[in-house]
């Protein structure tokens, strides 16, 4: 069992005839060591063609229709990447994945609006429903943008992850930032211990998924015993998703906050990880985790041993 995607899911590449497209593509397929999972590729005016065997369509919904691809992930440069999350929203996939990093602001808070009013919502934003407050054919669940994408070990990896350092296993990882994703999986593999599924939910102002929205997949999910949590400086996600996990979660939860040390102001990383108004501190969100009962640990070297040392 895992969240998200499995070997069985049925994945399309948006942008499929771009260099960076084709080459995580390519990645990815030889991840899932010989599961059909890469099913159908998308460019407009490029449909008709192939890649890796794989049929590129004119579409995303022709796409779907030929193939039955329920997942997209996006490499479509910046200025066309929010139109292309707007189209597999409207073609209703289950879920869009979008590591394109430098969209504009002003796109993404269109599209986060438009999907609004398709009735998508995220567990924050419906008290922890994932599904029962959507209206039908509005479900879409978006990753990213400017995330490394997400991973079930040893079955299927969506985006730009280096799939050699994963295993399966029992642990659920969730992260603002895709380098500490595979620093924490790192450590979590010196410690012997491998992953149910990885995500990485990008670090962009306006996004997806937060980290409330997949504790609460973790929490629900079967083959996963705990959870490692990374977040950055910047807005209340981290201090949101730390409360819920005080009053609902039934499994340990470890964290780390990247930017102890960021002046306000600076923006660090990515663009959401700005400290505004003495807001979102790593040293607030570290309080905030800790007072939920998160073992926190302020030095990122830690994370993997501090796991272990909860599941003892």
């Amino acid at each position: 069992m895992s969240i998200l995607i499995d070997k069985n899911t049925r994945v399309m590449t948006q942008g499929m005839t771009g260099k960076v497209g084709q080459f995580h593509t390519t990645n990815c397929i030889a991840y899932a060591n010989g599961a059909n999972c890469f099913v159908a590729g998308v460019t407009p005016s490029k449909g008709g063609q192939s890649f890796e065997g794989v049929p590129i369509y004119n579409s995303v919904l022709e796409a779907k229709k030929q193939t039955g691809a329920t997942v997209s992930v996006i490499y479509v440069p910046p200025a066309y990447a929010a139109a292309a999350i707007d189209e597999a929203v409207e073609a209703d996939l289950d879920l869009v994945i979008c590591i394109t990093e430098g969209i504009p602001v002003h796109d993404m808070l269109r599209t986060r609006y438009r999907m609004s009013r398709k009735g998508m919502a995220t567990f924050s934003e419906s008290n922890g429903a994932l599904a029962k407050d959507r209206t039908p054919g509005c479900r879409t669940l978006l990753i990213g943008p400017n995330c490394p994408g997400l991973i079930t070990p040893d079955e299927l990896k969506i985006g730009i992850m280096p799939g050699h350092i994963h295993k399966k296993g029992r642990i659920g990882v969730v992260s603002r930032s895709g380098t500490l994703t595979y620093e924490a999986v790192a450590q979590l593999m010196e410690q012997g211990l491998g992953q149910s599924t990885c995500i990485g939910i990008g670090g962009d102002p306006v996004n997806g998924l937060k980290h409330l929205d997949v504790m609460q997949l973790f929490n629900n999910d079967d083959a996963t015993d705990a959870v490692v949590m990374v977040g950055e400086i910047g807005g209340s996600d981290e201090e949101d998703c730390a409360r819920w996990v005080r009053d609902n979660m039934q499994k340990p939860v470890v964290g780390f906050i990247a930017g102890v040390t960021a002046p306000a102001g600076k923006r660090m990383g990515h663009a959401g990880a700005i400290i505004s108004s003495g807001k979102g501190t790593a040293q607030e969100k570290l309080a905030v985790m800790e007072e939920c009962g998160i073992k926190v640990t302020r030095n990122p070297a830690e994370m993997g041993k501090l796991l272990k040392s909860v599941l003892r």
